[in-house]
């Protein structure tokens, strides 16, 4: 198999994570600043794989599997280490829905998939301002501390939460668009 730029930027993405989790435990002033750059790498990189993929025409199976993989793995390793470091009700409330959605959409997308019926579950608008509000979110507890006046981690606090309720409707939606198949093959 021939790994395109596209899948190389993916697996790129991929690599950053036990980097990601290195540097969050460095015991630095600067460790919070360099964690969320890795992670604002890690972000953006996400956006170039699909537009490389589709403006190169270069998109793939392996690609289309690889990329969700990639955005969950980093998603749930922040979340892990942000309760970890963040540990109460406030932080572990939302990570648990979001969590719980990722494991559960992922699931049914495969399900769907082996029914042939994989577009019938597509991302929507929600799930994408779900994705947005999720990594702003999850920038903003990493680099964790006041700026410029502003509290930083609350203010990251509070747009998680804004992307745990996003969360849900985008299940809720997902489900919705699923269910005839669900009823049909259940």
């Amino acid at each position: 198999m021939k790994i395109t730029l596209p899948t190389a930027v993916t697996l790129f993405r991929m690599a950053l994570i036990p980097l990601f989790v290195i540097v969050f435990y460095l015991p630095f002033s600067w460790a919070n600043v360099a964690a969320t750059a890795i992670f604002a790498i890690a972000s953006i990189s996400d956006w170039v794989d699909g537009y490389l993929a589709r403006s190169m025409q270069q998109e793939s199976s392996f690609g289309a599997f690889l990329d969700p993989v990639a955005d969950k793995l980093m998603v749930v390793v922040i979340i892990v280490l942000l309760v970890e470091a963040n540990p109460s009700i406030y932080m572990s409330l939302p990570s648990v829905v979001i969590v719980a959605r990722e494991i559960s959409i992922s699931a049914l997308r495969e399900w769907m998939a082996q029914l042939g019926s994989s577009t019938t579950v597509k991302v929507s608008f929600i799930g994408k301002a779900k994705t947005v509000s999720q990594m702003l979110a999850l920038g903003f507890m990493i680099f964790s501390e006041p700026f410029m006046g502003l509290p930083i981690y609350e203010i990251g606090l509070g747009i998680y939460y804004i992307a745990a309720i996003l969360t849900i409707v985008s299940m809720l939606l997902y489900l919705r668009a699923a269910w005839p198949v669900i009823r049909r093959h259940g």
